[in-house]
């Protein structure tokens, strides 16, 4: 049998490497090529899961396959993120990443994944500010007022959340640590209950999110003091935000997208490409404005960027604070 001259090995060696990146190419130019599944570690209804359809929506339309939302509930979100980690990395199963990812990897102390190693970030979506707001009878107006009133009153203000290490709580933590304020934290079993009690005047304060809250405002049943991120929101423009009054401060929730860690650069690479596409499309503008949402758009290093500084940041709240899951 002739062997083959040494340069046509060599040929056929570069060509046998070649295959791997031809196929990826192929792969990410193809995909996709049948329905992806988008898991939301949530229930349906609230702002992540409308904030998953949103995006699921835009994503059917241009690639022209269903992008389909799958509620995955249970374990303070942790079982939903369990089972993308497990899935195959082959793009067809994404996650509806949140800023509640970030603080449950400290939170919760035994996982059975590593979120920033088993998670790999695809592109970040929108980010939502959290309120300060108090019943209208509470005598403070502004920040500065709020903060002398609960120095000369500690612990005589309830401090209303959605739950232990839900970021309205941490939200408020990170208020208390910032300023040297006690107040007594009450936590409820979601925004509902928590927003009755503060319209009835049983607690005092509650870092709530706008799309719950702005109809309050406008309504006059509810006073926002400040808005919680850094800068100040389209939708309610008159209001100041906390870190004006207190330098440095910012707290928000904020929703992206995930693949398993493994899944191929070429289809995280098309995905983020749609992703900041929809997020200068006017209609998804208009949906975003109507959440009280301000567009994150950034590439998958970004986001990736901003799940490791904000996982970094709430475990020092956490630790600070000393807070435990439920």
């Amino acid at each position: 049998m002739k062997r083959p001259h040494r340069r046509q090995f060599l040929q056929l060696a570069a060509g046998a490497a070649a295959l791997p990146m031809v196929s990826c190419f192929a792969l990410a130019q193809a995909y996709p090529t049948r329905p992806v599944r988008i898991i939301v570690p949530f229930a349906p209804g609230g702002g992540t899961d409308i904030a998953a359809r949103l995006i699921a929506q835009w994503l059917t339309e241009r690639l022209h396959q269903p992008f389909l939302v799958e509620n995955r509930t249970g374990g303070g979100g942790n079982i939903g993120v369990e089972a993308v980690v497990r899935a195959p990395a082959d793009g067809y199963t994404l996650l509806l990443v949140s800023s509640a990812n970030a603080i449950n990897t400290t939170l919760y102390s035994r996982l059975n994944f590593n979120f920033i190693r088993d998670i790999r970030p695809v592109g970040s979506f929108v980010r939502i500010p959290n309120v300060m707001e108090v019943h209208p009878s509470f005598p403070a107006k502004t920040v500065p007022e709020f903060i002398a009133y609960a120095k000369a009153n500690p612990g005589k203000i309830g401090m209303a959340s959605t739950g232990i290490g839900t970021s309205t709580h941490l939200a408020g933590e990170l208020f208390k640590i910032m300023t040297g304020v006690d107040m007594l934290h009450v936590p409820y079993r979601g925004g509902a209950p928590a927003l009755t009690d503060l319209l009835a005047g049983q607690v005092q304060v509650y870092f709530g999110t706008t799309a719950s809250s702005v109809g309050y405002f406008s309504a006059g049943t509810l006073r926002p003091l400040a808005v919680t991120t850094a800068t100040r929101l389209e939708a309610l423009p008159d209001i100041p935000t906390v870190g004006q009054f207190v330098p440095g401060y910012e707290a928000s929730t904020w929703w992206g997208v995930g693949a398993p860690k493994n899944t191929p650069t070429e289809i995280v690479e098309k995905l983020n490409k749609e992703i900041n596409a929809a997020l200068v499309d006017p209609k998804i503008k208009v949906r975003l404005a109507d959440l009280g949402a301000a567009a994150l758009p950034g590439s998958s290093t970004d986001f990736a960027k901003l799940i490791a500084d904000e996982t970094d940041k709430w475990a020092k709240v956490i630790r600070a604070a000393n807070i435990k899951p439920e």
